[in-house]
């Protein structure tokens, strides 16, 4: 029987349960402090002509909105990321934080987002929060753009065949004291999504079945 605190044991069932699907994500230094926080992993169907992709046959009618945070923020500067952010009281659930969030931040309309699923959350370590990554459908997009440019500067939709691109993928490197940290990247026309959004997106498309091939010994610092 074991005697430890029922709090590690639930927290260490967490980290394996990220761990299962889109890690390994570094833990979090102070869970006991953690803040929950959901983001909105939106996919549509591609508004301009549908990209070229060898396989996964279903991805290439696809994009997915992504942002990119203000570099004067205190958290995840000028990183690209998925719009969401930290819960608050009045927030249901977690699909309600990222519905709010992503309306906040980019204007999209939540009565046009089917809401396909909620994903196993996710600890987000440099900024000790543990994040809910929910899936959406854009089945009636709406109009986005930064809504507050101290928070994001820029909105936009990537194809996913450009993300599945063995040519986009890379191995991004980087060293926090003694430890060496890697994990998958994307380069997509010089726009870098590394970090805990490039995580999400590689295990999303792998439980998919949708991931090519791709050169994981090309490795670059971040």
């Amino acid at each position: 029987m074991s005697m430890q605190p029922a709090g590690a044991r639930a927290e260490r069932r967490a980290a394996a349960s990220a761990h299962s699907w889109g890690g390994p994500f570094p833990a979090l230094l102070e869970p006991e402090t953690a803040h929950d926080a959901s983001v909105l992993v939106l996919f549509g169907v591609l508004d301009r002509e549908a990209a070229v992709v060898a396989d996964a046959a279903v991805a290439r009618d696809l994009d997915v909105l992504l942002q990119r945070r203000a570099s004067t923020l205190s958290s995840h500067p000028g990183q690209v990321s998925f719009p969401g952010g930290r819960a608050e009281p009045d927030d249901a659930d977690a699909v309600a934080t990222a519905l709010r969030e992503a309306q906040e931040e980019t204007g999209l309309d939540p009565a046009g987002v089917d809401v396909l699923a909620t994903l196993p959350a996710l600890p987000l370590a440099a900024s000790n929060h543990r994040v809910t990554p929910v899936l959406g459908w854009w089945r009636m997009p709406s109009q986005v753009a930064a809504v507050d440019h101290a928070e994001t500067v820029e909105v936009f939709r990537v194809p996913v065949a450009t993300l599945l691109d063995p040519a986009t993928r890379y191995t991004s490197v980087r060293t926090f004291g003694d430890r060496t940290f890697r994990a998958p990247a994307f380069d997509v026309d010089g726009t870098i999504v590394w970090g805990f959004t490039a995580m999400v997106l590689n295990g999303i498309f792998d439980a998919a079945g949708w991931t090519v091939p791709w050169n994981t010994a090309d490795e670059r610092p971040v």
